[in-house]
């Protein structure tokens, strides 16, 4: 995959290359091409060749001759130059400005020489027609020359095609080293990319360095904030795998032990010589195993659709003093509990809360029995109501910091199910139920000082 990406970027680098070389090739030819079409057209308005061609304004026929004007004159002493008019043989009709040693007589060969090649005083030469004379422009150092090139239309062709060749290679040499480096940076980061996500999907959560990435570092910056979020939810999986395997064995376990009763003494009952109080006795012992049995599966049912979010609460605005208060009545009035020391009191009257009362009664019942049913007889529990919602506090004992960790997840089973009230579940249940309401449970102990349990509304 990375040498398939790296071979994709260089072709496409060297296609722009090639291309960019062809267009600039074929500018070059058509510049030369058209410089050549332009010719002398193309000089400066201020050389002499210009000022030469055009100075026959200048010139005027007096007594059939030829002579300069005033305005010549001033223009060629402007120009630093002089002019000699010839006729057409050569000879040096009328002059003006030019040098005592200026020749009175011109052959064909010498205007040709000194057009070409200057003379020996660095004289360039332009000339000029004006009616049948001609005229013979010096401008003594001129910073315009000529130079004369004597070229071979074949050899100028060869070295040509030879020079496009070279260029052609060595330009294509440089396009192809910079295009690999370049496509191996660029696709060194996406090489990369693809290796992290091939890492994801193999579950591999680690966090990799920000080193050189370039423009990619956003991209590989959510990529270890999604490896987080995963290696989060991962653990928080295997939690809940691990607390749901506990549940189930712990379950199965507290189910193997009425059931090893029911069993028991379901063949007790076959034997015939029983007396009916032993008979009533023995069914006494199967139902009430049964009733355990099935308050505790109808309790995993219900902390498992409570923690799915599968239970429909049936709210209503109720006020927490008198609720709670009911609650606190109820428990009282209760045989079992009545030698309890159990007070409540209330600092928000008016404290509502949208509710289904069902549910948080058997919350808060659960947070109460917890407190009366793992401590001594001679523990006080208090029951407060406030603003931001109810705190159940004991005396009792307390739970060790290792335990009070769990105290939500752990599943409590009792070794004794005939005398422990309940089914090891209510501290789990009353959780689940509060924050179903949107609700918050905070638990704090110490050992020997007691326990509290705050249930914060929302």
């Amino acid at each position: 995959m990375k040498w398939k990406l790296t071979g994709r970027y260089l072709v496409s680098v060297l296609i722009i290359v090639f291309i960019v070389i062809i267009i600039n090739t074929v500018i070059l030819i058509g510049m030369f091409i058209q410089q050549q079409g332009q010719g002398m057209d193309d000089v400066s308005s201020d050389s002499g060749e210009v000022f030469s061609r055009h100075f026959n304004k200048y010139l005027v026929m007096e007594n059939g001759q030829p002579a300069v004007s005033e305005e010549g004159i001033e223009a060629l002493q402007s120009f630093g130059a002089w002019i000699q008019i010839l006729d057409t043989n050569g000879h040096v009709v009328t002059s003006a400005l030019a040098p005592e040693n200026a020749p009175e007589h011109y052959s064909p060969l010498e205007l040709i020489h000194i057009y070409k090649y200057m003379d020996n005083e660095f004289v360039t030469y332009f000339i000029g027609e004006f009616e049948p004379y001609d005229y013979l422009v010096g401008v003594p150092d001129s910073k315009e020359q000529r130079v004369v090139f004597m070229l071979e239309a074949e050899s100028i062709f060869a070295f040509l095609s030879k020079s496009l060749l070279v260029i052609l290679i060595v330009d294509l040499i440089i396009a192809s080293i910079v295009g690999l480096l370049f496509s191996s940076i660029l696709t060194k980061p996406i090489t990369r990319l693809i290796d992290r996500i091939t890492q994801l999907k193999k579950r591999n959560f680690s966090v990799w360095e920000m080193k050189k990435m370039g423009i990619f570092k956003p991209v590989f910056t959510n990529l270890n904030d999604v490896s987080k979020t995963l290696q989060a939810h991962e653990n928080e999986r295997t939690k809940l795998e691990k607390l749901r395997d506990d549940w189930i064995s712990n379950v199965s376990h507290d189910l193997k032990t009425p059931l090893a009763s029911i069993r028991g003494y379901a063949e007790l009952l076959r034997y015939q010589d029983l007396t009916p109080e032993e008979r009533l006795e023995y069914a006494e012992v199967i139902e009430r195993q049964s009733i355990y049995m099935k308050d505790l599966l109808d309790d995993f049912n219900l902390t498992t659709r409570l923690r799915n979010q599968e239970m429909p609460l049936d709210l209503e605005e109720t006020r927490i003093e008198s609720f709670v208060r009911e609650i606190v009545i109820d428990l009282l009035n209760d045989p079992q509990f009545s030698k309890y020391h159990i007070s409540f009191e209330s600092s928000s009257p008016e404290s509502n809360w949208k509710m289904d009362r069902h549910l948080m009664k058997r919350a808060i019942l659960n947070f109460i029995y917890n407190a009366l049913i793992h401590n001594e007889d001679d523990i006080e529990v208090s029951i407060q109501v406030m603003s931001d919602g109810i705190l159940i506090s004991d005396t009792g004992k307390g739970i060790p910091s290792h335990d009070l960790e769990h105290i939500f997840e752990r599943y409590y089973r009792g070794t004794n199910t005939q005398n422990i009230r309940g089914t090891g579940l209510g501290m789990a249940i009353a959780r689940d139920i509060v924050e179903a309401h949107g609700g918050k449970v905070t638990i704090t102990s110490e050992l020997g000082c007691g326990t509290t349990v705050k249930v914060l509304m929302s």
